[in-house]
């Protein structure tokens, strides 16, 4: 090997390692950008049977069942913020500069029987607040509301995003199609077809199952909160419920925001025999739901529209948090059953291939 042919070689290395790092950066700067594109393809696909049933049983051209299916995502999107207006403004009202008394009244008698009840445990309170700076964490209240109003005017330019790129996805079936073909090598147009026929249909029954799944946990929530009379029950019920699309860690955080909001509905009453108890009471419940979730219509909902065994899920799902954290727990399920219908594509005469696509 002369020193030509090398250094060809090194310059050859040298211009592959300078176009992935450019390819990168580039993914990198428009990763908001691939994030509305995958977002707007999760919605074309649970949109997929609403837009097929009014084209084929109904008769609707293509474009008015598309037009149609976007307004009634909107009106449910709509129908969603409207539901939360009434939390929003409950909880805002005891913040609020106008009922300073009420609140100082309400947030003092809180205390002094949260304050009682430790003290009788031998928890000192009062001592584990004096080592809390409250001074400081006033003063990022500024940057908190920077953050928020920035937040907003890229929630509105990624809401328009999707949707205009959601409604070409849903007039176009294809389109989302033919752009993956494009980058597919010369030879593999055909399987790699069939793959993403078998992957929209999977992935579309898995988000209409996720859909189900909520849907049982939200009858269930509101059942329990509204039993024990807590304020704005649908409301939390459904926010606690749609938390349960971030696998094992979404219920956790439900958890806390209904103990809590429970506890907030209950103000003014005694803390140890009504706040705690009747809080302590909805978590017991929240338990029993979350158990009948997860060994009852999660396993079959999942299994049923994954074509994977309960045992895969839960291992995909925490190999994907392991990895990518709260992200990779969302979309570990689709990429893998992507994956598989891929694989068995591809490898199908692969021992471990036939035995995880056997189903499928």
């Amino acid at each position: 090997m002369n020193s030509k042919i090398l250094a060809n070689g090194i310059l050859r290395a040298l211009g592959i390692l300078v176009g992935i790092f450019i390819l990168g950066y580039f993914l990198y700067a428009i990763q908001s950008v691939i994030i509305y594109i995958i977002i707007a393809g999760i919605l074309s696909l649970i949109a997929r049977p609403i837009i097929i049933f009014l084209r084929r049983k109904l008769k609707f051209p293509n474009t008015l069942a598309v037009v149609f299916t976007m307004l009634l995502m909107l009106g449910l999107l709509t129908g969603l913020i409207v539901m939360f207006i009434p939390l929003i403004v409950e909880q805002g009202k005891s913040l609020s500069l106008l009922e300073v008394d009420k609140l100082q009244e309400n947030v003092q008698d809180i205390f002094n029987q949260t304050t009682a009840y430790f003290s009788s445990k031998g928890i000192d309170v009062l001592g584990e607040l004096k080592n809390v700076d409250f001074v400081s964490q006033f003063k990022e209240i500024p940057n908190l509301l920077n953050s928020v109003l920035g937040a907003v005017g890229s929630l509105s330019v990624g809401l328009f995003s999707v949707l205009f790129i959601s409604f070409f996805f849903m007039k176009d079936s294809q389109l989302l199609k033919k752009g993956v073909l494009t980058i597919i090598p010369n030879g593999t147009e055909g399987r790699f077809s069939n793959s993403l026929e078998t992957i929209y249909d999977l992935l579309s029954r898995y988000f209409i199952g996720l859909i189900f799944q909520i849907t049982i946990l939200f009858v269930l929530y509101t059942i329990i909160l509204l039993v024990f009379g807590i304020d704005n029950a649908v409301v939390i019920a459904f926010l606690c419920a749609l938390l349960n699309l971030i696998p094992y860690v979404g219920p956790m955080i439900g958890a806390v925001i209904m103990f809590m909001l429970s506890m907030i509905s209950n103000i003014g009453l005694d803390f140890q025999t009504e706040i705690l108890s009747t809080s302590l009471w909805i978590m017991f419940w929240y338990l029993i739901a979350q158990l009948v979730d997860n060994f009852a219509s999660q396993p079959l909902i999942f299994s049923k529209t994954t074509k994977s065994h309960p045992l895969e899920i839960f291992l995909i799902i925490i190999i994907g948090g392991l990895l990518f954290g709260i992200t990779g727990m969302i979309t570990a399920v689709p990429m893998y059953t992507a994956l598989k219908v891929i694989l068995k594509e591809f490898l199908s005469d692969n021992k471990i291939v036939k035995s995880i696509t056997k189903d499928i």
